[in-house]
């Protein structure tokens, strides 16, 4: 599998993030809120994921695209997990909401480890 992140791979419908916002199930594992829905699948990818940081806790648009980039990047390596599960399923398609909500940037190390345990939680809550 390449260590990709395409443009394809970005949930960037309105009608499916407000669908996964308004019906999908979430949990929470710090610093990330996630949101997920099982969808029946077109031809898009197995997995598209959104990710989102408030500008509530971050005012500079710097520190909140820094963010946005440290989990792009700890998703890009570790997203084979997840697409593994879904790429068998010709029906169904999981639809990923991250939104940070921490008040601090966490170390690039500690949000990887904790978008594994998620990815991880995801598989699980699937099986």
């Amino acid at each position: 599998m390449r260590f990709t992140f395409k443009k394809s791979e970005r949930l960037h419908s309105k009608i499916l993030i407000g669908k996964l916002f308004s019906e999908g199930s979430s949990f929470f594992i710090h610093p990330f809120r996630v949101s997920y829905l099982i969808v029946e699948k077109n031809e898009e990818p197995p997995v598209q994921i959104i990710i989102s940081v408030s500008k509530k806790n971050f005012k500079s648009a710097v520190k909140r695209n820094k963010i946005k980039r440290l989990i792009r990047e700890s998703y890009r390596i570790n997203k084979h997990m997840i697409w593994d599960e879904y790429i068998d399923r010709h029906n169904e398609q999981l639809l990923l909401g991250l939104v940070y909500v921490g008040k601090t940037i966490v170390p690039y190390s500690e949000m990887e480890r904790k978008l594994i345990l998620i990815l991880h939680r995801l598989i699980d809550k699937d099986a």
